[in-house]
């Protein structure tokens, strides 16, 4: 049986799924700010960015943007009501405090066993510094990752060991994939959730690691 991959949108409406009401979530830049705009009806969940705003809204219409008002990637965002925005020594005191319950980062690569590397490639050009994904990816109670399963070269993401510099040891709990849903254990991958179609064989084939059961 044929499998069709998530798009973005059906990417960050699975991952919003999970959330729970009354957290407070930091979406990283990219594929993760989506998620704003699919959060479940009928439950609280504050997004905070690590620029200093807390209680983010949709992202605005088309014309309605303001650009004094935006997220740790540039781009403009909405205020709740009973929102605030603040100093960035009081976001990273947040961040670092252990007092965010999520955050959601992309990756370049994610070990089986939760290691992070999301923010240098070591290409010419590439990001000079860790910024806040470091005091992300420790900080918060859960650190999800949310990506394609391959890359364009069609290699997996989920690897044994990074080769890449890392972000942050043992601290990916959940990975959300455009194929599959995993979690990161002390004993490896396990299986959450596929597309329909795509059969735990195949998904082993593809990722390269032995994946546990769901």
């Amino acid at each position: 049986m044929p499998y069709t991959k998530r798009t973005k949108d059906q990417l960050a409406q699975r991952v919003a799924r999970d959330m729970h009401d009354g957290a407070y979530v930091n979406l990283g830049i990219g594929m993760p700010t989506l998620v704003a705009n699919h959060l479940p009806p009928g439950i609280e969940i504050i997004l905070q960015s690590e620029n200093g705003i807390l209680g983010m809204g949709p992202a605005p219409a088309e014309g309605q943007e303001d650009y004094d008002l935006i997220n740790a990637g540039k781009q403009p965002v909405t205020l709740l009501a009973g929102g605030a925005y603040f100093h960035h020594a009081d976001s990273f005191a947040m961040m670092r405090g252990g007092h965010l319950d999520i955050c959601v980062l992309g990756a370049f690569q994610v070990s089986a066993t939760g290691d992070l590397a999301n923010w240098s490639t070591g290409e010419p050009g590439a990001i000079p510094a860790v910024g806040g994904a470091m005091d992300l990816a420790i900080g918060a109670k859960q650190t999800w990752v949310m990506m394609d399963l391959l890359t364009k070269k069609g290699e997996s993401k989920l690897v044994e060991r990074c080769a890449y510099p890392l972000t942050g040891i043992g601290c990916v709990k959940r990975v959300y994939t455009d194929l599959a849903t995993l979690d990161c254990t002390p004993h490896g991958l396990r299986l959450v959730d596929t597309v329909d179609g795509l059969s735990h064989a195949e998904l082993e084939r593809l990722v390269g690691l032995p994946i546990l059961a769901a």
